[in-house]
């Protein structure tokens, strides 16, 4: 009997579908239209060497027996992760729920109400916390943000101190290591000239623009930072502060003693240690700063009728818009955790969070006071959560490690011989009598057991928090788990996802997240542990990452892989740092330029000018492929500057190339690098691959071609594989002593989202692999045939076929009725669906990727709904509907208005609401009306705090 595998379920269309389809695009079998749609000098001529795929229940006992090599200690490492508890209620229903982890980031405003209204808490939560009146929604790890923090206050640089080229940026030497590791990988090659002191030590100079700080420090005192952020300002330079989200419940934030930025993470906000991630950082600044700020901000704004709603606000700063003067290349965040963690604010709201932060530091207190009594120096004054303490003569920190190991306790041992323990929300009167026997056996000294924990802050008077935080009334209501239940459910039936219908977004890969994979990912043996534990305690870890890295080599025909970046565009900048590595170590350093097409992914130059790379932009042909001359003739300009070309394939026009393998020897003749941008991966997988194309080296994208989920916005994993010749450039880590270009706060990114991948990958194995593109590919050019008499396809490859997307042409209807493709994306909102990729990569069009997991009559129904919306134009062309009163300008139609006494429109309700058949069998309301885009930029509230009025 046949085993049922992954790749029945997982792919959408049935083997009886395929002769209908193949017969509307008109070709005889799937192998025929592979054949002339992906050319034939770039495809593979052997199959994949993976290991036979497994079955669901087979994967599952694989990944959980992998799980059990994992030992969980109880770890009080601190340096940046904490044991948290993450609330069921939380993890059942939004990290567990597909309506959150499977929706996209929310562009599409008003079918992304809910989702949005969360990441507005998670904001609001940041803001009150830290003292600051704008924060964004969150940015891919702590480290991450400390480099945004430094870049921002670069650009921050008034024009006397350009004019000087002021390039010095102080890092106090108590910030915790990994977090001056990255902002050296991404400042030095801006520019940066990096000073490391203490900072009590430090002069000021007029070649100094900025400085980032720890609060409370990586040791865990806590300074007070007064006097130096008022010298520092008055010696023109802007002050980021790193700072403890939990600890700021109870410390003076530093917008109060009028710090520029503040950064830090939030996975102290009931986030799971995942051994180091996802987990969402924290950005704040001053509001006059708004414009400079990396990531998303989520504002207030109104709909049509002026009803209040929340959308996505300074999108003009996006990178397909602005591409190399962009302000960052963020483009993936972590809209998920960021959601998470400002839920685990509203359930607990200001009492609960300042009570979970008294407990951690009267535990510490307590701590302390008996250590200091059993012979312990403690070295920080002040402290929140974290001791450091020096030993006695004659005790040695292994002595404490040895008991402590065989308590399976794990503590944070310092190089100078020091030990430190960091308290967190899971810490109980259990492991507080634990931690003082291990000291108590190791100075060889009685104890008594602890029966309770006295209430006794060790924070000094001055810098204790006196402000309200969390005072909106929304983390007032919802403390019973019904009422939070209740309110996660409101802001999900906003929202849609993939629960709901495809989305048809080109170049996002919106394809099915396997429940299977999800559940082996919230098994406690993957979620909690510590990043920076001993590797013989995360053998389960080790070995998952090598048996992934090892089938992505295989998938990609490269050498080496680096699984640090955070995102896609973590990873395009993780790409040029290699190159840039490996050009200097052979004598090209000078090499500065990169060459990018026009049709690129807007973070490939915004990645670009963040590496210190400038750009030379190629052009495309009529048909949409990159013109070879062009290329060739900008190439040999710059041939002796051109360290690397960055190259999306298929192309991001919907194409496979004819012609790439000249365009990477092209490059590699000038001594060029080729970098390959994975985010059409889906494209490839099992039929061809960047490195028999002639590439050096590419990105992946997890939450695109490999099924790890979007999350709404984030979490995303970029992991980078390389030829053989770019390994000894691949990321270090301060962790294992070579911290050379460093890209992520974790030794190994975002880890705990990489059991999804493996499971996609394990369970579909070759076969269901090339299945997948080889259907991606037969559902995309069957909706090019189904659509191409009504709306056109804007290109198509040297054979008539487009890749596994397409772009579907807009222009000529705004041309001939007026209607634009703004238009169409909010008028399939009324027909249930979320709008495809709009205007990219061309102007006035809509791009649209399938994806192998949509079965047939998912696709005939969008092909129904595509074609009614075309008749609806045709009804204005004619006149039947004026321009300004039709169904498509004045989509979507929200529920209120559906429901309104008065109807104040010449087309019937039924009309707007019901327009065919489908749509009455699975209504999905929308919540509000067309958003109003320039109120909301005009007059930003980025808080819950705020008002339009």
């Amino acid at each position: 009997m046949k085993k049922e595998m992954l790749s029945d379920r997982h792919i959408g269309i049935r083997e009886s579908d395929i002769p209908d389809m193949l017969k509307r695009i008109g070709v005889k079998s799937l192998g025929e239209l592979i054949s002339r749609t992906i050319p034939s000098k770039i495809r593979l001529k052997d199959p994949l060497k993976l290991k036979a795929p497994m079955s669901e229940s087979e994967f599952l006992s694989h990944i959980n027996a992998l799980a059990a090599k994992n030992r969980i200690f109880k770890t009080y490492i601190g340096t940046g992760w904490y044991g948290t508890i993450t609330p069921a209620v939380i993890q059942r229903n939004v990290f567990e729920n597909p309506v959150w982890y499977t929706s996209y980031t929310p562009y599409q405003t008003e079918i992304s109400q809910g989702r949005l209204e969360a990441l507005m808490i998670f904001q609001t939560v940041v803001s009150d916390l830290t003292g600051m009146p704008l924060a964004n929604c969150s940015l891919l790890d702590e480290a991450t943000a400390a480099a945004e923090a430094a870049t921002m206050m670069l650009s921050l640089r008034s024009r006397q101190q350009q004019k000087e080229n002021a390039n010095t940026l102080f890092v106090d030497t108590e910030v915790f290591p990994q977090i001056s590791s990255l902002i050296k990988t991404r400042g030095i090659p801006q520019g940066i000239n990096i000073v490391s002191k203490n900072y009590k030590d430090i002069e000021f100079t007029p070649d100094m623009f900025g400085c980032i700080i720890q609060y409370p420090n990586a040791s865990g005192n806590i300074e007070d930072y007064r006097e130096f952020v008022k010298k520092a300002h008055e010696a023109g330079c802007k002050v980021a502060v790193d700072a403890d989200i939990l600890a700021l419940a109870l410390l003076t934030p530093p917008g109060e003693w009028d710090a520029d930025i503040v950064f830090g993470s939030t996975q102290r906000l009931g986030i799971p240690l995942f051994y180091g991630g996802p987990s969402a950082a924290y950005f704040a600044t001053k509001d006059e700063f708004k414009r400079n700020m990396p990531g998303r901000i989520i504002g207030l704004s109104k709909d049509k009728y002026g009803k209040l709603c929340y959308r996505m606000a300074l999108q003009t700063r996006e990178q397909h818009i602005k591409r190399e003067k962009a302000t960052s290349n963020i483009c993936t965040s972590q809209a998920l955790l960021a959601t998470m963690a400002g839920f685990y604010a509203v359930y607990h709201g200001q009492e609960g969070i300042k009570d979970i932060a008294i407990r951690i530091n009267n535990i510490a207190s307590l701590l302390n006071k008996i250590f200091v009594k059993l012979g312990y120096k403690q070295l920080n004054c002040s402290f929140f959560d974290t001791l450091r303490f020096a030993l006695p003569e004659n005790l040695s920190s292994q002595k404490i490690r040895t008991i402590a190991n065989e308590k399976k306790i794990n503590l944070k041992y310092y190089v100078n011989g020091d030990v430190g323990i960091s308290i967190d929300e899971t810490t109980s009167l259990s492991d507080i009598n634990m931690l003082v026997s291990i000291f108590s056996v190791a100075a060889e000294r009685e104890y008594n057991e602890i029966k309770e924990i006295p209430e006794k802050s060790s924070i000094m008077k001055e810098l204790r928090r006196k402000s309200p935080f969390l005072t909106n009334k929304i983390f007032s209501k919802y403390h019973s788990e019904t009422d939070m239940m209740r309110h996660i459910k409101r802001l999900e039936r906003k929202d849609i996802s993939l629960a709901h219908s495809m989305i048809s977004l080109g170049s996002c890969t919106m394809k099915l997240n396997p429940a299977v994979e999800m559940i082996a990912v919230t098994n406690p043996m993957w979620m909690n542990i510590h990043p920076l534990v001993p590797e013989d305690q995360a053998l389960g870890y080790k070995e998952l990452i090598n048996n992934l890295g090892e089938q992505l080599k295989v998938i990609t025909g490269f050498d080496g892989i680096t699984f640090q970046p955070n995102s896609g565009a973590a990873g395009e900048y993780t790409g040029l740092r290699i190159i840039r590595s490996y050009l200097e170590s052979i004598g090209q350093g000078h090499r500065n330029k990169i060459l990018i097409p026009a049709s690129a992914h807007g973070t490939n130059p915004a990645s670009a000018i963040q590496c210190g790379y400038s750009t030379i932009t190629c052009a495309c042909d009529d048909r949409g492929n990159v013109d070879l001359n062009d290329l060739k003739n900008k190439a040999e300009a710059n041939k002796d500057d051109l360290a690397a070309l960055m190259i999306t394939y298929p192309s991001t026009h919907g194409i496979f190339e004819s012609e790439i393998k000249e365009i990477c020897d092209i490059i590699h003749s000038c001594g060029a690098q080729v970098y390959m941008d994975g985010a059409n991966m889906n494209g490839q997988v099992g039929i061809t691959n960047p490195a028999t194309i002639g590439a050096d080296l590419c990105h992946l994208n997890l939450h695109k071609t490999f099924t790890s989920p979007h999350g709404g916005g984030g979490p995303g994993v970029g992991p980078v594989c390389v030829k053989e010749h770019l390994i000894p450039f691949l990321p270090g880590h301060t962790h294992f002593g070579d911290a050379t270009n460093q890209v992520s706060a974790a030794p190994f990114g975002s880890a705990g989202i990489l059991p999804i991948t493996y499971g996609y990958i394990s369970m579909m194995g070759e076969e269901g692999l090339k299945r997948a593109t080889q259907c991606a590919i037969l559902s995309a050019n069957y909706l090019a045939a189904s659509l191409e008499d009504s709306y056109g396809i804007v290109y198509r490859g040297e054979n008539g076929f487009v890749g596994h997307e397409m772009i579907l042409e807009c222009r000529k209807i705004h041309e001939e009725s007026g209607i634009d493709e703004n238009d169409i994306a909010k008028r399939l909102m009324d027909y249930g669906y979320h709008a495809p990729t709009l205007s990219f990569p061309v102007h006035g069009t809509l791009m649209i990727e399938p994806t192998e997991s949509e079965s047939l009559p998912e696709l005939n129904n969008f092909i129904n709904v595509m074609k009614s919306i075309y008749k609806e134009i045709k009804e204005v062309e004619n006149g039947t509907y004026s321009k300004e009163d039709n169904v498509l300008v004045n989509a979507p139609h929200p529920e209120y208005e559906a429901v309104a006494d008065e109807w104040n429109h010449s087309y019937p309700r039924s009309k707007a609401i019901y327009p065919i058949e489908s749509v009455k069998e699975n209504k999905f309301w929308i919540n509000v009306a067309r958003v109003d885009n320039t109120l909301g930029d005009r007059n930003l509230v980025p808080s819950l705090n705020g008002s339009l009025d």
